[in-house]
């Protein structure tokens, strides 16, 4: 496992100790659960469980179809 140095102002440093203390976690982990957190390319399972579930939601050509002609663009 490595190590990652940081700063942080003495205000910010503070309100993580707080928080990190009620959550009863050390800043450490916090900060790394953070940090993967951020980085997770993958929707949550509560996202994912709610594709699909409105039946009734138009398609995209549905919503498009009420939109009318475009106007021809100028020729540069």
């Amino acid at each position: 496992m490595s190590q990652v140095t940081i700063y942080l102002d003495k205000d910010t440093e503070e309100k993580m100790r707080v928080f990190t203390k009620s959550l009863r976690v050390s800043q450490s982990k916090w900060i790394a659960a953070l940090i993967q957190e951020k980085l997770q390319n993958e929707w949550p399972e509560l996202v994912v469980s709610l594709a699909g579930a409105w039946v009734d939601f138009p398609s995209a050509e549905e919503i498009r179809s009420e939109l009318g002609q475009d106007v021809a663009r100028e020729q540069i």
